[in-house]
């Protein structure tokens, strides 16, 4: 891990040609706590709405996010639709120059409505698409060709994102291939989810999911075999260089031309939302082999990024610090989980906008052992990101007496973030973990061990939160180490 973060501080800037389906997304936030007396259907009522890029605008931003450039090359409505779509991607430093405005054919738009209860758990119960999946006309595809052999003169890779939305014919995408492959740009393809991969031929790397895969390799994945045998074949039906198939919390499956494939395995995270995970794969495949990377650490890199990608709600970018973050939490490394209080203000401002349940505890944590990581481990099923709080080496003194702590507050903030299931780790000096609490505004607070009324617990659950009471693990805790050891120290 500590190599991937080396080869992401030398990434660059690389610049990506995109061809696929621009999408624009519509939220309709609301409560929804009522059924009609019409119907026999929830009742949403709306008090907020947000535009965001999806489809293939979904990747173009992911690309920026991720500290690439990205040209952006195909065909939106001349609508309003498609104006505020462009307008989005302008905004996010995308070149849109080469998209067209096709009268008469509409910009897909996909309208979510997200039901809230008391304005928390979002929950989408509805989707309406507006769309025309028709074949886009020839001479409109000669010229995305055109516009394509342009764009790709000064990009590293060319990225395509297929949503079988009829840009992506059997004549023409081959052809795009082949412009970049002999213009030397390499080629990575989201397929569409069809049965026949041809119109993908000469393609680098194909990145379908495992339905994807199996779909279009006829091969079900029930074990290594034969996910061995269908990322083969899929690279022999698009003569492609390489297939990575997505797996989801199994990671991804690197299959190279006349070579033993290789599986590449992630952190498994939790599962907030899928949509936006193969935008954000894409994405980090394009800019890292647009970067220079060699596949099996681009593809480690992607994992990365569409993990992220699940951990929020909707189609949110995953930025290149955000991998860094990730890679210094997976590696132990302090400063990446070990945060000041302001910055995890930042941190969980957003991920809350990202739709993340944020749970909070805190403790002495002095001489980690079992039960701690226990009741740690159960506090982050509570949610999707785990904040501990520790009492700084005076706070814990003035609770615990003299002697106390016996590690130092450094060290025992090291080692809880040393633990995959703590996200951030900081450092209070107050006697009471009440300030922090009204800063951070955690949706689950959890305490273990305690009999009484939590502190924090009437301001947390007065916000709309909830408060869990955990029992710890019998006869463990710091105080009878301490006293077994001394114990021990006298009978010698």
């Amino acid at each position: 891990m500590q190599r991937l973060m080396e080869v992401l501080d030398k990434l660059g800037r690389p610049k990506v040609a995109l061809v696929g389906d621009f999408m624009l997304d519509h939220y309709l936030y609301g409560d929804s706590e009522r059924i009609s007396p019409e119907a026999p259907v929830p009742i949403l009522e709306v008090v907020n709405r947000e535009s965001r890029p999806g489809g293939a605008a979904s990747v173009a931003v992911n690309i920026l996010a991720l500290g690439g450039k990205v040209a952006c090359v195909g065909i939106v409505g001349q609508d309003a639709a498609g104006e505020e779509l462009l307008a989005i991607l302008a905004s996010a430093g995308a070149e849109i120059s080469s998209l067209i405005r096709l009268p008469g054919r509409p910009t897909t738009v996909k309208e979510r409505l997200i039901g809230l209860a008391q304005h928390r758990h979002r929950q989408q119960m509805l989707r309406v698409d507006q769309e025309a999946r028709g074949a886009v006309p020839k001479e409109v595809l000669g010229t995305v060709r055109t516009l394509l052999r342009s764009a790709i003169r000064d990009c590293q890779c060319l990225a395509l994102e297929d949503h079988d939305k009829g840009l992506f014919s059997d004549a023409a995408t081959p052809q795009w291939i082949a412009d970049a492959r002999s213009a030397g740009v390499p080629v990575v393809v989201d397929p569409a989810r069809v049965s026949d991969y041809r119109r993908y031929r000469g393609a680098t790397m194909l990145t379908p999911n495992r339905f994807e895969a199996a779909l279009a390799s006829g091969i079900q994945i029930t074990d290594e075999e034969s996910l061995a045998r269908c990322a083969q074949r899929l690279v022999t039906a698009a003569d492609a260089e390489a297939v990575v198939i997505t797996l989801d919390k199994e990671g991804a499956y690197l299959a190279r031309r006349g070579e033993r494939g290789t599986h590449i395995r992630t952190r498994q995270r939790t599962v907030y939302d899928v949509t936006g995970a193969g935008d954000a794969v894409l994405a980090m495949l394009a800019v890292a082999i647009g970067g220079g990377c060699d596949w099996e650490q681009a593809v480690a890199l992607a994992n990365l990024a569409g993990g992220l990608e699940v951990e929020r709600f909707g189609v949110v970018p995953v930025s290149r610090d955000e991998i860094v973050d990730s890679l210094r939490g997976i590696v132990g490394l302090r400063s990446g989980k070990v945060v000041l209080r302001e910055r995890l203000a930042e941190e969980v401002a957003r991920r809350r906008a990202a739709g993340e349940t944020v749970v909070f505890t805190n403790g002495c944590f002095d001489l980690l052992h079992m039960g701690h990581v226990r009741y740690l481990q159960r506090g982050r099923e509570q949610g999707s990101c785990l904040i501990v709080a520790i009492n700084s080496d005076d706070s814990a003194r003035r609770l615990k007496g003299p002697g106390r702590p016996v590690i130092g507050q450094n060290e025992r903030a090291e080692m809880l973030a040393a633990l995959e299931c703590v996200d951030y780790v900081t450092i209070f000096e107050e006697d009471t973990p009440e300030p922090l609490l009204k800063l951070l505004r955690p949706d689950v607070l959890v305490k273990g061990g305690s009999t009484g009324e939590i502190v924090g617990q009437q301001f947390v659950e007065g916000c709309g939160g909830k408060v869990m009471k955990m029992d710890l693990v019998e006869g463990l805790s710091t105080t009878e180490i301490i006293n077994r050891i001394l114990s021990n120290r006298d009978e010698k």
